[in-house]
């Protein structure tokens, strides 16, 4: 798995340059966020589906997604659409405290396995509804959004952000694509990045 590991990980630096991005690629082992049928494609640089209609995203993906975080080691982070677990990892490699919500129980519980498998401590997971956030553990440092906002970002989710904070998500307009966001001074601050394509964001019924 090292191998495949570190092949990815060089694989993607053509388009990302963070080394401490890069290191948690090679050091999260993907092949534990997988089913079990699928762990044979865990180390190629696709998404793979995890069941309940979710995937587990591209690591290129991922890797973008952490790097324009710029996280330091130190943030409190919350990540909203835990799925298989897999970019939560990759989060608490790169931060300090990861709150992940998924609406899923059943992926939440499964990406719970995983995580202990993997060796993960410092990830606590919550099943309800992402795009309310978990605000009570607010503010957060960070928010990874990992599941497609339609029209405009919930505002409960930008309501938890911390003074300084970023956070990153897909956002469906008609053309689905990341978008960074920094709250400032003057208030918060949309930067457009590249095209990707992630399930919807769903919301609980009622």
């Amino acid at each position: 798995m090292a191998e495949a590991a570190d092949r990815l990980a060089e694989s993607l630096r053509r388009h990302v340059s963070d080394e401490r991005v890069l290191a948690a690629i090679r050091e999260v082992p993907r092949h534990e966020f997988v089913p079990p049928d699928l762990r044979g494609d865990a180390w190629a640089n696709v998404p793979l589906p995890i069941g309940a209609g979710q995937t587990i995203s591209q690591p290129l993906v991922v890797a973008r997604m952490c790097e324009v975080l710029e996280l330091r080691g130190d943030e409190r982070v919350l990540d909203v659409g835990t799925g298989s677990g897999y970019h939560a990892a990759l989060l608490a490699r790169l931060a300090s405290h990861v709150w992940s919500v998924e609406l899923h129980e059943e992926l939440s519980r499964r990406a719970g396995e995983a995580l202990a498998r993997a060796g993960i401590g410092n990830v606590t997971l919550a099943v309800g509804d992402g795009s309310r956030g978990l605000p009570e553990h607010a503010p957060y440092d960070v928010i990874n959004v990992a599941a497609a906002a339609s029209g405009r970002l919930p505002a409960a989710l930008a309501a938890q952000l911390a003074p300084g904070g970023r956070m990153v998500a897909p956002l469906d307009d008609g053309d689905q694509h990341l978008v960074l966001v920094r709250n400032t001074p003057s208030g918060l601050e949309v930067t457009d990045l590249e095209r990707v394509r992630f399930v919807p964001l769903l919301s609980a019924p009622g």
